[in-house]
């Protein structure tokens, strides 16, 4: 079976792990898929990443992060830009995800970025996910 989307795939597996309170979760290798997590981190939605190598395979090690009574610190994690529907925002455009208590990962010419650091560096481009 082919991945038509791995951006989806990926969000999906954070989201599983997540539900049912794991630690971290193993997600197949890729550039893109790294600057997602990266944004993640520096938004304090995970605790952090690690690129491995198994089986002669690039899996990046997911570690979620958890409050202090192991509350979940992702409420929800969406797909916005699906491959039958890319969703593409200005910077003037991009929408507060939940009041600013979320964050949009938007993919744009200067890199994978925040909401916040794209509307700063007045740059659009696709809205990948979202995450609050």
């Amino acid at each position: 079976m082919s991945m038509t989307d791995p951006i989806a795939d990926m969000l999906t597996r954070i989201r599983n792990a997540n539900r049912v309170g794991k630690r971290e979760t193993k997600i197949p290798f890729s550039a893109l898929k790294l600057n997602v997590l990266k944004v993640l981190k520096q938004s304090g939605f995970i605790e952090d990443y690690e690129l491995t190598l198994e089986e002669g395979h690039g899996v990046i090690r997911c570690r979620l992060k958890y409050g202090p009574d192991g509350e979940r610190v992702i409420r929800s994690i969406q797909r916005v830009s699906k491959p039958g529907r890319r969703v593409y925002r200005g910077a003037t455009d991009l929408a507060k995800v939940v009041n600013g208590m979320g964050v949009a990962v938007v993919s744009t010419p200067l890199g994978v970025l925040s909401d916040d650091e794209a509307r700063r560096r007045n740059v659009g481009g696709e809205v990948l996910c979202e995450v609050w």
